[in-house]
């Protein structure tokens, strides 16, 4: 009952009042503004959306703090020999410069592969190096993104050409600094140049190197500094939990204009922003609107900025934050591996299936996507909304890219307007502000934290099993089954509390309870570094701390490897061991 509540009437009366007027506008605007992070298109995107938020009296912050963005300007590649031909080629945030100037190289292949999902889009494992690369350029399979992309360039190669699945060149980054970098995090840049090319080039430039050596020579322009990005941040106030917020965010930059990619999640919080407004005295709490600069730029600049400087209200009073990239899209009709933490699972398919009739399906949320709370511990859900039906992807031959409802122009010059569907964009709208709606007025927040420790339970179990007999995670399955017991008598308790308000007592001490969970329980099952420093940007296992559990079976016992896996766990398992033991202590307070 408590993922599945709900408020007829007010929810019938604010999706009623989202239409497709103001978003389109928006969309027709931004079709005309490339919006890199921090430039004056970008600028014009602000400029608009503080316009319209401003003609209906909805109150904002625009920030402009200062983070490390890098702007890929150009790219040239050409072979010298055995022919002499031009092939077109783009680089890659954060890729080094060569300032316009021709590095000459023997080209080597590299075997790789092509993503298969968007995980493998975002950045794939390490590669196995049998040829000698020092000195020469790799050419290798794959979009060069993130780990793999840094990976590479670092390995003693003048430079790295990547291949592209098709015909298009995606653009993209090549960092695992998760948002501008501290002192731990620099350095986690490629060494040499990166380039991508389109397939068809790429099968050639194989064909060329069976027959022989290969000489290359390639050139990148890249703009890399520290400089001014906007982030606006809209407030609409709900009582009498004033305090208690939710947090909606997209990010603004953009690949060219973006439309799909993500013109129009800036659309859909536009659109939730002014209804949401109209109905501020049906909200029993606050949202806020947030747009980010830097995600394609800077790696999530804008929202980690914000998380840094403003985690000391989101730790104790963000209830949960929702991503919104790339919906309504064309072709996009199915709500399938939505991202979403395993307490609000129940949530989403529940909103899901009341507005569309759909059994939604979901993934743990990949380390991706303006996630830059789980240091802090806020449980967070949703980042691309609807996509293509698979049958409908294979039949256009398309594969998995990072957004686009699926739609392969992705990071693209093609990603204009034509992009955009106003029923799919209409439809995802109103599950946005379903959701968006329960969360605020839920008496109790309407997430089940049961979940969550089952699926701590279900990777334990993994490990364990990888482990054998080296390892005993015998405490951490007994400190997780106490925490399920004390949690079902828990929610027995706040189901009692349904028909309360927010602000009684009992409640308020209920929620902070479920906020204190997420605060324990999300950064053990996807953080490292800490409450206040930010993982790399490429995907962790679950319950990163003992994840090395993994490679147990694959080493020789007494190894030095063995061992030092083995005192790495010891180390980890206390880690879990205490924070599941903290968050029942927290749950078992309030109980009588």
């Amino acid at each position: 009952m408590l993922t599945q509540w709900r408020d007829p009437e007010a929810e019938q009366a604010i999706l009623e009042q989202i239409t497709i007027d103001e978003p389109w506008a928006l969309l027709e605007r931004f079709s005309t503004l490339e919006r890199l992070s921090g430039s004056q298109d970008e600028a014009e995107a602000v400029a608009y959306i503080q316009e319209r938020l401003e003609s209906w009296g909805i109150p904002y912050r625009l920030y402009h703090p200062t983070c490390l963005i890098s702007l890929p300007r150009r790219a040239t590649l050409r072979t010298l020999a055995p022919v002499e031909r031009p092939i077109r080629a783009k680089t890659l945030s954060f890729s080094p410069s060569t300032d316009g100037h021709e590095i000459v190289g023997e080209l080597v292949y590299v075997p790789g592969e092509q993503p298969t999902d968007i995980a493998g889009v975002l950045g794939s494992g390490p590669t196995r190096l049998t040829a000698d690369v020092h000195g020469k350029v790799i050419l290798t399979d794959g979009m060069g993104m993130a780990a793999r992309g840094v990976e590479l360039g670092q390995s003693g190669a003048l430079g790295v050409i990547f291949i592209h699945p098709g015909q298009y060149i995606h653009e993209g980054i090549a960092t695992t600094s998760w948002g501008s970098p501290d002192l731990d995090a620099l350095g986690r840049v490629p060494h040499a140049p990166l380039l991508s090319i389109a397939r068809p080039d790429g099968e050639w430039l194989k064909e060329q190197l069976a027959k022989g050596p290969v000489t290359v020579a390639l050139s990148t322009v890249v703009e890399t500094s520290w400089r001014p990005i906007p982030v606006l941040v809209a407030e609409i106030p709900g009582s009498p939990a004033t305090d208690e917020f939710v947090l909606l965010h997209a990010h603004l930059d953009s690949w060219h204009v973006g439309i799909g990619d993500n013109a129009t999640g800036d659309a859909t919080l536009l659109e939730l922003a002014r209804v949401f407004w109209q109905h501020r005295d049906r909200l029993r709490r606050t949202l806020r609107v947030a747009w980010w600069s830097g995600h394609s730029h800077g790696r999530y600049a804008g929202s980690t900025w914000f998380a840094d400087t403003f985690a000391q209200d989101l730790v104790p009073n963000c209830i949960a934050h929702i991503n919104c990239d790339s919906p309504g899209c064309r072709w996009a009709t199915e709500y399938r591996d939505l991202s979403w933490m395993a307490e609000a699972s129940d949530l989403l398919r529940t909103v899901v299936y009341d507005l569309t009739r759909q059994q939604a399906t979901g993934t743990r949320p990949s380390r991706a996507g303006d996630y830059s709370f789980n240091n802090l511990g806020i449980t967070g859900f949703l980042m691309l909304s609807s996509t293509m039906p698979e049958e409908l992807a294979r039949a256009k031959g398309f594969y998995p890219v990072g957004g686009c409802g699926g739609n392969i122009v992705w990071h693209t010059e093609d990603d204009t307007l034509e992009v955009a569907d106003p029923d799919n964009l209409l439809r995802d709208m109103r599950v946005y502000a379903a959701t968006v709606l329960r969360v605020l007025n839920a008496p109790v927040h309407p997430f089940d934290y049961r979940a969550t420790v089952r699926e701590l339970e279900g990777a334990l179990l993994r490990y364990q099993e990888a482990a054998g007999d080296a390892f005993d995670f015998g405490p951490a399955f007994r400190a997780a089954g106490n925490l399920l017991t004390t949690l079902d008598r828990f929610y027995e308790l706040a189901e009692t509390l349904l028909d309360r308000e927010v602000d009684d007592p009992d409640v308020r001490r209920i929620n902070a309870a479920q906020r204190a969970l997420a605060r324990h329980l999300v950064p053990l099952g996807y953080v490292r570094q800490g409450r206040f420093r930010h993982d790399p940007a490429q995907n962790l296992p679950p319950i990163p701390e003992i994840a090395p559990a993994a490679e147990l079976a694959h080493l020789p016992p007494e190894s030095d490897r063995w061992h030092a896996v083995r005192v790495h766990l010891g180390r980890g398992l206390n880690q879990v061991v205490w924070t599941l033991r903290a968050a029942q202590r927290r749950i078992a307070e309030i109980l009588p």
